[in-house]
């Protein structure tokens, strides 16, 4: 079987991505702790990553970003207030490019094909959750590391999201429930650093939009209604 290397953060995205992706590819999950409010992400990563039986599952101490970061993020900075709706300041410079850059490196050196990351329809407002960004990306990675695939030491490898075939958050919701059931209620969504999900934030918001528009009961506790 093929093997994918799958950027795992615990969220609903990247647990219903996992799902999708299981019958056809063995799974390789890592989680990233880069100075995010959200610590509880972290652990129910390592929760879900047992459940979906990943073959391996790391855990990338990248916790530096945090000062490089500066005062300019509202998930990184604890003097920024989280807003409820969207607002740049929840977008992390170039996140994803950080990411998916150690994914890739795990996965040429593991001969994965496949480096998914669970950017949806709905993340229009994330430059690097779009389709050309990945694109364009994936052909500087397969450029950076020609040489080896020419030679058969390194695999192409191709960077993948539910985005690039045009799911919505919704559309990937309803496949996660399908194959996890009420399981896809642990996953974690939540900006703050709190033990349940606040229920007031942009992506508590985007949560339950996701859980009404796919037509499914929300069971998720929140600390505000």
């Amino acid at each position: 079987m093929k093997k994918v290397v799958l950027i795992f953060s615990g969220g609903l995205d990247s647990v219903c991505t996992a799902a999708y992706l299981k019958s056809k590819y063995e799974l390789y999950g890592v989680t990233f702790s880069y100075g995010q409010k959200a610590k509880q992400e972290i652990k129910i990563a390592k929760h879900f990553a047992k459940s979906l039986k990943l073959r391996e599952h790391k855990i990338a101490n990248i916790e530096f970003m945090r000062e490089l970061y500066s005062k300019t993020n509202a998930l990184t900075n604890s003097k920024i207030q989280i807003p409820e709706k969207f607002d740049y300041t929840i977008v992390v410079p170039i996140r994803n490019a950080v990411f998916l850059s150690i994914a890739s490196a795990w996965a040429f050196a593991i001969g994965a094909t496949l480096v998914a990351y669970g950017a949806h329809r709905g993340d229009k407002h994330y430059p690097d959750c779009r389709p050309e960004f990945s694109k364009k990306i994936e052909k500087a990675f397969n450029s950076g590391e020609i040489d080896g695939i020419r030679s058969g030491l390194r695999k192409k490898i191709t960077i993948w999201s539910p985005y690039t075939i045009g799911f919505s958050k919704s559309d990937l919701l309803k496949i996660g429930y399908r194959k996890l059931g009420d399981k896809i209620f642990d996953t974690w969504s939540c900006y703050s650093n709190e033990k349940i999900h606040c229920g007031k934030c942009e992506s508590c918001n985007n949560r339950r939009l996701a859980f009404s528009n796919a037509g499914i009961k929300d069971k998720t506790v929140y600390g505000f209604s």
